[in-house]
């Protein structure tokens, strides 16, 4: 397999941890976002039309995009998935969750602080909102945790690999995780996990 990857990009790690705790060997090719490398029509026209990263390129050639999806694909079979209908249905709640309430608020201040975006009056009160909901969202992961290791059942599950990511860097973003012993604790576990990746490879 193919990961078609950009090296900062939340969602595109949330692929590659995944895959490191699955121990699965793969191939990756990352592109420069800010350079244009994915509206290239080249891109468009092979990779994925939609112009967004990561998509999975698989052994018979197929384009699967969009992080969600790619993490159930390669989820399926193995522990990070479970069979049981309604810890199967929690693991969606909780990717759609992450997805609505976690991404879009902890990750748009960290985009603009990395690509040092001017913070104009529009977005100071942009930002205000991101952290007050970011906040909100951080807080609804501290009391889900407050009595248990994982999200869903008693084992990582690709939900956790899903919310694992942008609470990791929040603090890129200016987010203070310091009242949030059960959200921090939770995301030591993650990063003791056999195989576990970081978003920063070495070197």
């Amino acid at each position: 397999m193919r990961l078609h990857s950009a090296p900062g990009s939340g969602n595109s790690y949330k692929v590659r941890l995944l895959l490191g705790l699955l121990g699965t060997r793969y191939e990756i090719i990352n592109y420069d976002i800010r350079g244009g490398e994915t509206n290239s029509p080249e891109f468009l026209e092979n990779v994925n039309p939609d112009g967004k990263l990561p998509v999975l390129e698989l052994e018979d050639g197929t384009m699967l995009p969009e992080s969600g999806a790619i993490l159930l694909y390669l989820a399926q079979g193995t522990p990070y998935l479970p069979k049981q209908k309604l810890e199967w249905a929690q693991v969606l709640r909780w990717m759609f969750f992450e997805q609505y309430s976690l991404l879009p608020n902890l990750s748009r201040p960290r985009l603009w602080r990395r690509w040092e975006v001017e913070v104009t009056p529009q977005r100071k009160v942009e930002l205000e909102q991101f952290f007050e909901q970011g906040y909100r969202a951080l807080s609804v992961m501290e009391r889900h945790l407050s009595d248990r290791e994982f999200f869903v059942g008693d084992r990582p599950t690709v939900a956790d690999v899903a919310l694992y990511v942008y609470p990791s860097v929040a603090h890129e973003g200016g987010f203070d995780l310091e009242s949030y012993a059960a959200v921090r604790a939770w995301l030591e576990r993650v990063a003791a996990l056999p195989g576990y990746v970081s978003l920063k490879p070495p070197g």
